[in-house]
Parts: structure tokens; sequence; C-alpha cells
């Protein structure tokens, strides 16, 4: 038997990688206690990112650590998609009044569409235009993770746009502080700006808590309003993806809604009709985050700096046109509508 027979069993094991991304997900959670204004998975990726680029590691991350890291990046990765659906009651998107559920929903289709015809006028390669469309619209990374999970590529495009949504929401950490006190917003205006805006979770909280409690609260509200949208829109864009597939011939297509998407809607109206205990909701919280954490230190070891410059311009062009388009939508609706 040949060494490279032998060595296999070890190879395929996720162990290895799993260990590298529980150990970023740490240094991560210490990075952010020094400096909080960063979230936790924003960190990840970032991590993810740097050690991506050191060639030395890559024959380890594309060799005994692929599997682990492949494991995160997409099994646990809609793990956390499911238990983020209990953060999100329905009784919470009522309470904000038809008018801003329905402006809320607007903007993001609005965004969606503009990203997706944005991606494809630049000839962004293969899915790049949908997940770029789905993370910069619905919730970032966790929105890529699910769109992949539909698409054709299975997730083979989604690094460079995980990488543009941590780039430019962390932008907005810094960015629309300053914008909302150069406009003269209310507390509950910027609230409701940063969670129709914001793209992670994590982000929108990092950004709105600048402004206290009140901003926070609406903010989370608003985002998870967007967060809501996951389910339709990734069982949507599955039924089209079928549609063409039947046309041309293909083989095996991905289901009408993946397991997963409808998890995260049980655990919706679970959160809705239950009384769950706040205890549950809390280790639930901490699981989902780190169950994305660990997704986002394996998508971002898949990213390779210097195609992305070689390619990539294009893409971070894209990001930014819907990051300002979002982000002047959402603002000019905050303005003149009485959201939140």
């Amino acid at each position: 038997m040949s060494p490279a027979a032998v060595d296999a069993p070890f190879r395929a094991r996720p162990v290895p990688g799993l260990v590298v991304a529980g150990a970023a997900y740490g240094l991560a959670w210490g990075l952010h206690l020094v400096l909080p204004a960063v979230p936790v998975l924003t960190w990840c990726v970032m991590l993810g990112i740097a050690v991506a680029q050191v060639r030395p590691l890559r024959p380890v991350l594309d060799g005994v650590c692929k599997p682990g890291l492949t494991l995160a990046s997409k099994r646990l990765l809609r793990i956390g998609v499911v238990l983020l659906g209990l953060q999100l009651s329905l009784v919470d998107v009522a309470g904000l009044g038809w008018v801003t559920v329905v402006v809320v929903v607007a903007i993001l289709v609005l965004t969606f569409g503009v990203t997706y015809l944005l991606g494809r006028w630049a000839r962004l390669p293969g899915d790049q235009p949908l997940l770029l469309a789905a993370g910069f619209s619905i919730c970032g990374a966790s929105a890529i993770g699910g769109m992949s999970a539909v698409t054709r590529d299975r997730g083979k495009d989604a690094a460079t746009p995980v990488a543009l949504v941590t780039l430019f929401g962390t932008l907005a950490i810094a960015v629309l502080p300053l914008v909302g006190g150069w406009v003269g917003l209310t507390h509950l205006e910027f609230g409701a700006w940063v969670g129709a805006s914001v793209h992670d979770v994590g982000q929108v909280v990092a950004t709105a808590q600048t402004a206290g409690a009140a901003a926070l609260a609406i903010a989370v509200i608003v985002k998870l309003t967007r967060v809501l949208m996951l389910a339709p829109i990734v069982a949507i864009t599955s039924t089209i993806v079928r549609r063409q597939d039947a046309g041309a011939g293909a083989g095996a297509r991905p289901p009408i809604v993946p397991l997963f998407v409808v998890g995260f809607a049980v655990a919706v109206v679970i959160r809705t009709v239950v009384p769950v205990p706040e205890a549950l909701l809390t280790t639930a919280g901490t699981v989902q985050s780190v169950l994305l954490g660990l997704a986002l230190v394996g998508l971002g070891s898949g990213i390779r700096l210097e195609r992305l410059v070689r390619t990539g311009g294009r893409a971070v062009l894209v990001g930014l046109m819907s990051w300002i388009t979002i982000a002047s939508v959402s603002l000019g609706a905050v303005l003149v509508l009485p959201l939140g």
C-alpha cells in the first residue's frame, strides 16, 4: 500500500481544521475584548483571511486542515443560521408597524436587485452577483452561506462576497455614526437606519450601540426583519435554479427549500409562539456565535488576496456601489418616513 493511501484517512479527518478554526475563534474573542468596536465575527473572517496569506501555511490549510475548514464553512454555518431564527419573534416585527416593515422589505428587494444587476453588468464570475446581492441586502455572511446552498457552484464563489460584506460592514461601524451625527438623526432614527442598511447582525450591534440602548433595540429588530426574508428569497432562488436546470437537462438539482432554511423558519415560529426561557435563548445565541465564527474562519481561509487583486477589482466596485445604495436609500427613508 502506498504512503498516500495510508495517509488518506488522516487527511479526510475534520479535527485539524476544526482545531485551527477554534483557535482562531478564541483569538478573535481576545481581540474583540481589546477592541470592542469590531465584532467577534468580523475578527474571525479577518483572521481566516490573514492566515490564508501566509504562503508556507497554505499546504496545511489546503491539505490536512481542508476537511475541517470545509465542514465549518458549510455545515456549521447552516446550523448557525438555524439558531439565528431563535433571535427573531414575529411579535417584535409586528411591533414596528406595517409602514416600517413594508419599507424595510422594499429597501431589501431594491438593494438585492440593484446589486445583482451591477454584478451582472460588471461580469462577475459564477454566482458572485447572486451571493453579493444576498449578503449586502439580507444578512451578510449568513445570507451568502444560505444562498450558496442552492446555487450551481455550491459555495465555490462565496469567498469574495464574504470578504466584501466584512470590509464594508466594518467601514459602516466607523462611517455611519459620523454621518448620523452630521445629519442630525435622533437615536431612534439612527437605530432604524443602521438596522436597515448594515450587513451582519454583529456589525449592526457594534454600530448602533454607539447611540445608546434605544438605538440598539430598534436597530436589532429592524435588522432581524431583514433576516426574516432569508427563507423566502432562498426558496425563490432555488425554484428559479431548478427550472433553469430542468430546461437545460441538468441532473441533480437543489431542493426547493434547503433543510436548514426550513429549520430557520421553524425556529422563528418557536420563538414567536413558545415562551422560550431566557437562559436557553442566551445559550443558543452563544452557540450560534461560535458556529458562525468557525464558519467565517473557514470561509476566510479560502481567500487568496493576490487572486482578489487580479480579478476582484470589479467585485469591490460592485460592493462599494451596493453599500452606497443601501445606506443612501435607507437614510432617505428614515428622514422621510416615521421608521422606528
